[in-house]
């Protein structure tokens, strides 16, 4: 079958390196563009060695490949709007990174742009297609744990911001310039606007929404942010399940750098790690590792295959099967605006000092 032409629409967001092998091996795509906001931005890109044009503008990028079908929106979150309306004008399917906007008239604009033009758009949530959480997905649905009376889950990694300096500039990550309380220096723009998969998760593995939320910060480990670092979220959702969620920047910035045109390793960079208490016993998770345990079950430990790039893999096969088959994606824009919502009353839970009801 023909590869579905497709092209990068920006380089600003951290997750866009992970594409650039994803795009040029697999065969449901032919990866023909890039655009960049900057000549530094260029000349990076160019060291990886892709044959791949990069552009310095995305109007010129869909001038001279007026056939792109397809991007993957790797833009910084405060410009979303404004490529959803060059895209949706000329027919192109959007994979969009995982924070569409946090404006709610701005992402119910994204809905009536994708629903009248009728392209696909599929939101960046790659965990769903991670094989660990597919296993407690699959124990879940089973039924394993019984009735499941707690979650505590954790989405930490080190600041992005060192690498991406967007993503602690307030107008860029959260849209605009709002103070987390009237007793605070900081904005709103930064761990949480980083970390939206254990929301989405939560409501994934549940079936269920948000009864109340409930947010604080702490002091930020990094004095020179104006934005949150850490947060730590509780509360409950309908069916009566508790919570408590940490979606904090708590990994330091322990860089060792090694050959390759600006690779560096971070030590356990990042984790998504669930504990989930239920009446026949307890489900542990680390999402990048190989098990998954349930103490209570007669096998315990159940072995999952896993491999860095699986979750990306799973993604953007999906992807490809939907702009294909004009099929809704799992995780679209409709069912991504409860989870973003959830976010935006975290965010008025730490502003107001009192838990918010969804």
């Amino acid at each position: 079958m023909k590869p579905i032409k497709i092209a990068i629409l920006s380089l600003t967001h951290g997750h866009t390196r992970k594409y650039f092998q994803t795009l040029n091996d697999n065969p449901g795509f032919e990866w023909v563009a890039v655009s960049a906001e900057s000549k530094k931005v260029q000349e990076i890109f160019y060291k990886y060695g892709y044959d791949v044009p990069c552009y310095m503008s995305d109007e010129e990028m869909f001038e001279k490949h007026s056939d792109i079908e397809a991007v993957v929106m790797a833009s910084g979150n405060s410009r979303h709007l404004e490529q959803f309306r060059m895209c949706a004008e000329r027919g192109i399917h959007i994979l969009s990174m995982k924070i569409p906007t946090f404006d709610m008239n701005e992402y119910d604009e994204m809905i009536k742009l994708v629903e009248e033009s009728g392209i696909i758009c599929q939101v960046e949530l790659e965990m769903h297609y991670n094989p660990v959480v597919t296993r407690m997905k699959k124990l879940f649905s089973e039924n394993q744990l019984g009735v499941v009376s707690g979650i505590n889950a954790t989405n930490i990694t080190l600041s992005p911001v060192w690498a991406f300096p967007w993503q602690g500039v307030p107008e860029e990550s959260y849209g605009k310039r709002v103070p987390l309380n009237s007793n605070n220096t900081r904005f709103r723009g930064g761990a949480l606007c980083d970390h939206p998969h254990i929301f989405d998760m939560i409501r994934w593995l549940t079936q269920s929404e948000f009864d109340y939320i409930f947010a604080e910060v702490g002091p930020n480990i990094r004095e020179e942010l104006e934005v949150e670092d850490i947060i730590l979220v509780n509360g409950k959702m309908k069916n009566g399940v508790s919570f408590l969620l940490d979606p904090s920047w708590s990994r330091l910035e322990e860089r060792l750098v090694v050959p390759g045109p600006g690779w560096e390793v971070f030590p356990k960079r990042m984790e998504v790690n669930f504990n989930i208490s239920g009446e026949k016993g307890v489900m542990l998770a680390d999402c990048f590792g190989p098990n998954v345990y349930h103490n209570g079950a007669p096998n315990d430990r159940y072995t999952v295959q896993y491999t860095y790039f699986d979750e990306w893999i799973g993604m953007m096969d999906e992807f490809i099967h939907c702009v294909r088959e004009n099929n809704t994606p799992m995780i679209n824009l409709m069912w991504h605006k409860k989870t973003i919502e959830a976010m935006n009353a975290c965010y008025e839970s730490i502003e107001t000092g009192q838990p918010v009801f969804l």
